[in-house]
Order: structure tokens, then sequence, then C-alpha cells
């Protein structure tokens, strides 16, 4: 076992603001284990939206900050207390914070080994996002596999060839829903129809709610997901159906501002914003909805969809692409 350096690289925010006070630091104290926990090698890091909710504010934190919820590497070090569970080199993938850094002290509970079938880049790119599609599908929308000859419900993806987009898409097509996605150019309305959008909306060029109106015969739609959030809440409110389902999933476009709740009442709309750590509180949730996610990976029926790996230093192009909406499937930082 080499032995493990007392300062390490990553990325460090300092005070809130665009992607330039993303900042690349190489003499950064390697943390010390507490009891139940081990140190991970990071070898890619998973880059989301909430990251950049930490980097502007949007959601409060402590500075100075290493933000960064998931990666994927092996174990460097494990504390007596969990090190049978955990020897070192085992490949692991994590849910936890400050995983912007070359090395992360996690909590053994939020550690997972990988199986054979998925790589280490592999689990990095569908942790956060893949477990909050599969959560969010089942738990916050109750969406289960079709009956056999019968269709599926009506449900719109906003965002659709985005980073959970993606996974939303694959999920919901694998058990049958009707799903209609929305993406804001023709190469992305593209990507959501090969991951299996039966039909696709520019977001951009068309009406949406003209078109979803008309896409399903009036009926509206059963469920929505939305990560766009502030842009597409009204019309959202439009297009769901009477005793529809809205989940918002992110804020792309910024938070929802307040408003009368009265609103949701003429069609019995249900609204939930839902958090994935509330769905995988307990150790046994959270490997059941992984050991399925493993699954779902391996047996290649789904396909994780990485955009681009960008080096851990270069961190700010990668929330500017992001928030640009230049990117399609999963952002991942290499170490």
């Amino acid at each position: 076992m080499a032995p493990i350096p007392k300062t390490m690289s990553g990325i460090v925010i300092e005070q809130v603001g665009g992607p330039e006070v993303l900042k690349w630091k190489t003499d950064l104290p390697v943390p010390e284990l507490k009891e139940g926990e081990v140190l991970v090698k990071n070898e890619y890091v998973g880059v989301n939206y909430i990251d950049t909710y930490f980097r502007t504010g949007l959601y409060k934190a402590p500075y100075p900050l290493i933000t960064g919820k998931e990666a994927a590497g092996t174990i460097a070090a494990a504390h007596p207390s969990v090190a049978a569970q955990f020897p070192v080199g085992t490949r692991v993938g994590y849910l936890a914070d400050h995983a912007y850094a070359a090395l992360t002290a996690v909590p053994a509970s939020r550690v997972l080994v990988l199986p054979d079938g998925v790589s280490t880049e592999q689990a990095a790119s569908a942790l956060l996002q893949g477990l909050t599609a599969l959560t969010f599908v089942r738990e916050a929308a109750g969406i289960t596999p079709a009956p056999e000859g019968t269709e599926g419900p009506w449900v719109l993806v906003h965002a659709a060839a985005g980073g959970v987009g993606t996974w939303l898409v694959q999920l919901l097509a694998a058990v049958g829903a009707r799903v209609i996605g929305t993406a804001g150019s023709s190469d992305k309305c593209e990507i959501a129809r090969q991951n299996g959008a039966k039909y696709v909306v520019h977001s951009r060029d068309e009406d949406v709610v003209a078109r979803v109106n008309e896409i399903t015969g009036g009926h509206g739609v059963d469920v929505i997901f939305d990560g766009v959030g502030k842009a597409t809440f009204d019309s959202d409110l439009e297009m769901i159906t009477r005793k529809g389902t809205v989940v918002m999933v992110g804020n792309a476009s910024g938070a929802v501002p307040p408003f009368d709740i009265l609103r949701l009442g003429p069609k019995n709309i249900k609204l939930l914003r839902p958090v994935l750590f509330n769905y995988i509180v307990t150790r046994e949730e959270m490997e059941t909805y992984t050991n399925e996610l493993f699954e779902l990976i391996s047996s290649g029926k789904i396909k994780v969809k990485v955009h681009e790996e960008y080096p851990l230093e270069d961190v700010a192009r990668a929330h500017s692409d992001l928030e640009a909406r230049k990117t399609t499937g999963k952002l991942v930082l290499k170490l």
C-alpha cells in the first residue's frame, strides 16, 4: 500500500459566483478519517446541476467549500472500524459531499462496491442522476410497467437530452410509458428520440403546450418531470391532465417562485419536489435501488451517456457548458 500523502489537488469555492470561483488548488490537506469512514482515491467525479446551485449560492453552504456529490475510484485507506468491509484497492462508487478532489473521506454507509460489469466511469456518471430518475419514476410518480397489451401513461420529460432527462426517457420507455420529450435544439431532439421518446417537441421553435395537446388528442399528460423550473412551471399546469402529477426535478432556469396553491385545485394536481436522499435514507433502500441500477447498466438495458470527460482542473468549463445547455448526457471530471 502506497503511503497516504499529506496534501492533494482539488477544487475550492471561496465565495459564491460564476464558474470563475472554482479555484484549482494543489496544496489542500488530505482529510483525516473518522470512525466509520473510508478514504477514496477518486478516478472520475460526476458533474451535476446541484453543484452549480452550491456555487451560485442558490443552495446555502459554508465557505470555503469543496463541492461535488458523487464519484468513483478505489479505496486508499479505511478506518479500522470498517477496514474489513473495504480492503484497500476495492473499486467503489459513492454519493457524498466533497468529491471535487483527489481524495475524499466518505462514510462507509454511502459507499458501494462496484460489480465487474460496471466501470468506475459508469458509476461516477450514473449514481446521482440514475438513482434520481429511478426513484422519481417509482416513488414520486408511481409509474410501474404497463400490463401487456395496454398503453402506458402519457409522460412529459423536459430537457429530455440532458443528464437526468436522458435517464428518465430511457427508464420510462423501458416500462412502456408514452414519452414526450422537450429539447432546445434539433440535435438534442434527435438524441431524445434515440433514447426512447415517442414524440419530441422543439422547445424553442414550437408552442409546447399546443403541440402536447395535439399529440395527446386533448388528454394532456399524466406525469411531467420538470428539470427546468421557473421557465416551464406555468405551462406544466396547463399541460397536466386531471389528477396528474408534476414532479419538479431541478431548477435549470431558476427556482419556481412562490405561487397560490389553489392553482392546483381545478384539476386536483399532485405537485412534488422530491429529493433523492430522502428515498435512500437506509442502507437497505440505497442497496436495493443501486443494485437495480447496476443491473440495468451491466445488462445493457440502459446506456450511460457521457457528454465529455473534463480534467478536474478544467471544471469551470464543465460548469459553463452545463449552464449554457450545450451538453447532452453526463459530464464527468477525470483525475
